[in-house]
């Protein structure tokens, strides 16, 4: 018999699709409009192309992204949000302020905390 997992009051799954240090940022950057490779490579200038690349493939297998193919010359790749990326991005906003609003004494407490 298989034990059952909490589902951590539903953070689990959203987590799972929205892990890591970029997808958040990328989700946000294609929410309003679609965006190219190098676009995003230019709004997000930490992220090395392969990570970039890794975590669009990622979401897309996830369906929170749409990857369309305009085949001209020279050939053009556009990403854009779905509707469950659009929805997990606005379930991100109220995340989003409260790390705007509590983001500063955070830091302050880490940079006072032995070891920083």
């Amino acid at each position: 018999m298989a034990k059952t997992q909490p589902e951590s009051c539903g953070l689990g799954p959203a987590f799972q699709v929205i892990g890591g240090k970029w997808k958040a940022l990328i989700l946000w950057l294609v929410h309003t409009e679609p965006r190219r490779f190098g676009e995003l490579k230019r709004l997000v200038p930490d992220i090395s192309e392969k990570m970039l690349i890794q975590q669009l493939r990622e979401m897309e297998a996830d369906g929170l992204v749409h990857r369309e193919i305009f085949h001209e010359v020279p050939p053009r790749v556009e990403y854009s949000a779905t509707p469950l990326g659009q929805s997990l991005d606005e379930a991100l906003g109220p995340l989003a302020s409260w790390g705007k609003e509590h983001g500063a004494a955070i830091e302050a407490r880490k940079a006072k905390s032995p070891g920083h």
